[in-house]
């Protein structure tokens, strides 16, 4: 006779996720290079730093990605008062057109 106790337990711990593993084969020697080099730099584990390269490569990364593409542009505003007359005379609405 089976015992019930055993067997729902048994169920329970099989229903449980389980970590899925991968097995990657034919890395390029530059991932890595690169993913070896970050793994030290960053103290983190080989396996962490694959993962999170493969999440942010499918564009699921926990992490805010951080645009840089204008820092350049940051700070450099400069007042032109030619520039604001040109954009009010934009604003002006001429009622002959707009019949």
């Amino acid at each position: 006779m089976v015992d019930v106790q055993a067997c729902l337990e048994y169920i329970a711990y099989m229903n449980k996720r389980q970590d899925i593993q991968y097995t990657l084969r034919s890395i390029p020697p530059r991932i890595d290079r690169v993913l070896r080099e970050s793994s030290v730099k960053e103290q983190k584990s080989l396996n962490e730093l694959a993962i999170a390269a493969l999440a942010k490569g499918l564009g699921i990364a926990e992490e805010e990605v951080r645009y840089h593409d204008l820092d350049d542009l940051a700070g450099t505003w400069v007042e032109d008062p030619k520039f604001d007359k040109a954009l009010k005379d934009m604003d002006k609405i001429d009622p002959e057109l707009w019949k």
